[in-house]
């Protein structure tokens, strides 16, 4: 993510930079493509203002904080922006759930193969996957209501499906 760091009335600091550059790279994980984050930094009297704004992925996400202590301020915006992101992929995630049965003309030559009372049977969905590894899958099914997910593992860089079993536990199939 790239990032620019501005600090009102308050000597620039690297550490402070490399802190607020540290924790914004951990949203990468959220946005499919590169993203822009403004972050301004400012003390008035005792108070600890920190401002970020992010764009980029089709978002424009906001947040300001204000406490004692900078890194406390910091720390505590960026987890109002880290709800703010999942609430906004949770909510893109829903409108395009909703599974739709594709025209005949349009469903793929390997359906077409099939003789017509089977094809009528088969719903086509298709699905974007992103590298992660396997906690953060997991950590994406809590989120969610599918019964699967589809992604690419990030240790192997191989697709894999997790599932929801039917006991609450998770299943995993990796490609051998």
């Amino acid at each position: 993510m790239q990032t620019s760091v501005t600090f009102k009335n308050l000597a620039p600091s690297e550490h402070l930079k490399a802190y607020v550059g540290e924790k914004l790279n951990r949203f990468d994980k959220y946005l499919y493509n590169p993203a822009e984050a403004s972050v301004v930094l400012s003390v008035e009297k005792f108070r600890h203002l920190a401002e970020i704004n992010i764009n980029g992925d089709r978002l424009n996400i906001n947040g300001k904080e204000e406490t004692g202590d900078m890194y406390s301020a910091i720390d505590l915006v960026l987890d109002k922006l880290e709800n703010q992101i999942k609430k906004n992929k949770q909510k893109t995630r829903e409108h395009r759930s909703g599974s739709k049965v594709r025209p005949k003309d349009f469903i793929d030559e390997d359906i077409e193969s099939l003789d017509e009372e089977t094809a009528d049977r088969i719903v086509v969905r298709n699905i974007e996957y992103k590298p992660m590894d396997v906690e953060e899958a997991i950590m994406q099914m809590d989120l969610v209501n599918d019964n699967f997910l589809v992604f690419t593992n990030a240790r192997t860089d191989r697709v894999n499906v997790l599932y929801r079993r039917k006991d609450g536990h998770y299943g995993l199939i990796q490609p051998s």
